[in-house]
């Protein structure tokens, strides 16, 4: 998960919470309050039980909406809560005293809010909530919720990380950038996501949606944006795009680009902020409204593939057509290119065979996928397994089979397989029928 600005956007959840009056405000702090009344009651305590019992009554049963709404979307345990708090007393230390000055920004963030009003008049209302959460995220929104996770918005270069394990190692690059001298941006760019339309969870829409937020915010500020991943993107920008357009294509690639730590060729983790950034930053350098240019990037539609075609197209940022790049990829794929024991599509199929081959147009890793096709699981062929195996140059794959005579069977050979560069397979729907005894 970034670190900065983690988004996840679920369905609308009706949380029902006990208002506390800080609640009449924009910008709600009394959660961290309460986490630190039961931390302090945990200390004395030695037994789980009273430990969760504790954590319940104190900081879950008197939570504002943000705390329910965080929890919910970063699926936030109790388990989770008491584990942290267990692991990382020398963590929790130093962060305290940095989480209890969020009351004071309060005003501050008011008149950032009413810097990004100026540029977009049409700003709906959204309220800030300060919260303490279990590591998943600094940021994120529910609807008109921006969400902030303090333990990690809040920390700084003094921030003590030497309890984290491997999981969070992410952090501690992280927290030596100051996150808690970047508040307002981080706050910017939340709410810039509680005003934009649903998202298409492919790389390319998730990439434009970080990259308004992201933008937008230097623009309205009139600073930098704190993010590491911009200014590296901007010193390998050919590089990144040339990668990026080859695969933002491929199957499972979101992790590569965008909330993960998975390893990629550059050593920088959501890099997709990077180029969702450029993208929006060409389009808006490129329009002579500038402020029409801000309500296009904040409204866009991401079901609606024609427009975000047409704003791709703007930001002049891709080294050819959507179209043209995804014809490219398309001739890069790998495929089916026969099944050994007969031809697909035959009505004649010996029902004895016990096995089925398929051969691939080039070697492949060892990822599979296999699925039913739209007649569903009774016209897929009996399983048995083990028996499934690979050829020794990996380029043929066979599967046990037991099939019935007179009948037609079906399935999808999925684009889970893929070359060991990670470009998915075409997938091959395998259709035949077997025939009579």
């Amino acid at each position: 998960n970034n670190p900065h600005y983690l988004i996840l956007l679920i369905p609308f959840l009706l949380l029902q919470s006990c208002q506390t009056n800080q609640e009449s405000n924009n910008v709600i702090t009394s959660d961290i309050t309460n986490f630190w009344k039961a931390y302090d009651q945990i200390q004395t305590v030695e037994d789980a039980v009273s430990k969760l019992r504790i954590l319940d009554s104190l900081y879950f049963s008197k939570g504002t909406i943000g705390l329910k709404a965080i929890r919910e979307v970063r699926n936030y345990t109790p388990q989770d809560y008491l584990k942290s708090i267990d692991d990382y007393p020398k963590f929790w230390a130093s962060i305290r005293e940095n989480t209890l000055e969020a009351n004071k920004i309060e005003q501050e963030l008011e008149g950032g809010i009413e810097k990004l009003r100026q540029f977009y008049p049409d700003l709906k209302p959204a309220k800030i909530y300060f919260t303490i959460g279990a590591f998943r995220t600094g940021g994120t929104v529910l609807d008109s919720l921006v969400l902030i996770g303090s333990e990690i918005s809040m920390a700084d270069s003094t921030t003590v990380t030497e309890e984290f394990p491997e999981a969070l190692s992410h952090l501690i690059s992280h927290f030596k950038t100051n996150p808690n001298k970047h508040l307002m941006f981080l706050n910017i760019h939340e709410y810039i996501h509680t005003q934009q339309k649903p998202i298409v969870y492919n790389i390319l829409s998730q990439s434009i949606r970080e990259g308004v937020a992201e933008f937008i915010p230097t623009v309205v500020l009139e600073q930098a944006t704190p993010n590491p991943q911009i200014e590296f993107g901007k010193q390998h920008a050919n590089r990144i795009r040339e990668v990026f357009e080859k695969e933002m294509f491929y199957a499972n690639n979101m992790g590569k680009w965008l909330n993960s730590n998975a390893t990629n060729e550059f050593g920088m983790r959501d890099l997709a902020y990077y180029v969702g950034y450029q993208m929006c930053e060409n389009y808006y350098n490129r329009a002579s409204d500038k402020k029409a240019a801000i309500k296009k990037m904040i409204e866009l539609d991401y079901n609606n593939e024609a427009e975000i075609e047409e704003f791709v197209a703007q930001t002049n940022y891709f080294s050819s057509t959507l179209d043209s790049l995804y014809q490219t990829f398309e001739n890069k794929r790998p495929q089916v290119i026969s099944i050994a024991q007969f031809e697909n599509g035959s009505q004649n199929v010996n029902p004895s065979i016990q096995e089925i081959t398929f051969k691939f147009s080039e070697p492949l890793a060892t990822n599979t996928g296999i699925d039913y096709g739209e007649l569903g699981e009774e016209a897929f062929p009996k399983k048995t397994f083990p028996g499934r195996y690979w050829s020794s140059d990996k380029q043929s794959w066979t599967i046990p089979v037991t099939m019935e005579a007179d009948k037609r069977y079906q399935f999808l050979i999925t684009n889970n397989f893929r070359t060991p560069e990670g470009i998915p397979l075409r997938a091959y729907l395998v259709d035949f029928k077997t025939r009579k005894e």
